[in-house]
């Protein structure tokens, strides 16, 4: 049983290797391959997403407890963060570790492995969900770190730089207005989607290989780590006993809220100059643990 988890796990690090390995031996421009995922692949992923599944109000139930998830690992970090006397730039540095779980490169892949096509649709749609708050609260978190905090009108600005939200619109609309996608473009368009995945998985692992050795505190790194790897998944565990929604949708939920610091948590850090280093080395630690700590917890949800 141990064994079948891992290998759940496991391919999805074979392709972060890959990623890893290419970019020390080509040195490949990372900014280019993201912008392909960022603007082309994944709208086109979430709009097939969005157009193929009703519109139900699991889906608010989903945006209502990430909300609340996000405030309660916000208020544990800063209660954690004020006792390990933690200054405003390193404060706002564990709030980007603890808050943005890995869903897109990491976290929607090990769902469909794991569980099923069905499920991956729940990932997709928690991923736009958590690339909306990253967006938002993780640009005023950033702000905040740098101590240039921005209006609530660049915040609703930068919700509508989100290409994702773009493609989300897109297949809510067409949904909604019952407009049908002719097969051969909608199999085209399927075709592209599709490809999202494997490309951030590899992006993640180029990103990762460009993390650069600087001095830190090791007990930030070890705070975030907890918060992130332990303390999330736990709370979304509790969380989910009060979600009205399926079983398989309860379990992505936990699986999310399980995965590592988010890749864009690291690119905020570097952006606004927020400890980045520190950012990155706790999206290169809770990534490597996390080969322990998934399969824990898919075994722990019954999968």
């Amino acid at each position: 049983m141990e064994m079948q988890l891992l290998m759940i796990v496991l391919p999805v690090f074979l392709i972060f290797g890959a990623g890893y390995i290419a970019q020390k031996i080509l040195k490949m421009d990372i900014k280019s391959v993201s912008a392909l995922s960022l603007y082309i692949l994944l709208p086109i992923l979430t709009f097939n997403t969005f157009y193929t599944n009703d519109i139900t109000m699991d889906y608010f139930h989903l945006f209502t407890f990430t909300l609340i998830i996000t405030a309660i690992l916000g208020g544990v970090t800063i209660v954690i963060g004020y006792f390990l006397k933690a200054d405003r730039e390193e404060m706002a540095a564990m709030l980007l570790g603890t808050l943005f779980p890995n869903s897109g490169n990491y976290g929607s892949p090990v769902v469909l492995f794991a569980i099923s096509a069905t499920a991956f649709d729940y990932a997709i749609v928690l991923m736009v969900l958590h690339g909306f708050l990253i967006s938002t609260i993780g640009i005023f978190i950033a702000s905040f770190g740098t101590g240039a905090l921005i209006t609530v009108r660049e915040a609703i600005v930068n919700v509508f730089k989100i290409p994702v939200i773009y493609g989300a619109l897109a297949g809510i609309l067409l949904q909604v207005f019952d407009v049908t996608v002719g097969d051969k473009l909608m199999e085209m368009s399927e075709m592209t989607g599709d490809a999202a995945i494997p490309v951030v998985m590899l992006i993640l692992g180029m990103q990762l290989a460009q993390i650069t050795k600087e001095k830190f505190k090791m007990k930030n790194i070890t705070a975030v780590t907890i918060v992130r790897m332990i303390i999330a998944p736990l709370v979304a565990a509790v969380l989910v006993l009060f979600m009205p929604v399926d079983d398989t949708m309860k379990m992505v939920f936990i699986i999310l809220n399980a995965m590592p610091v988010a890749a864009n948590s690291t690119m905020l850090a570097v952006q606004f100059n927020v400890k980045p280093n520190l950012v990155s080395f706790s999206t290169l630690v809770t990534t490597l643990i996390s080969l322990i700590t998934i399969p824990i917890c898919l075994y722990l949800i019954g999968i």
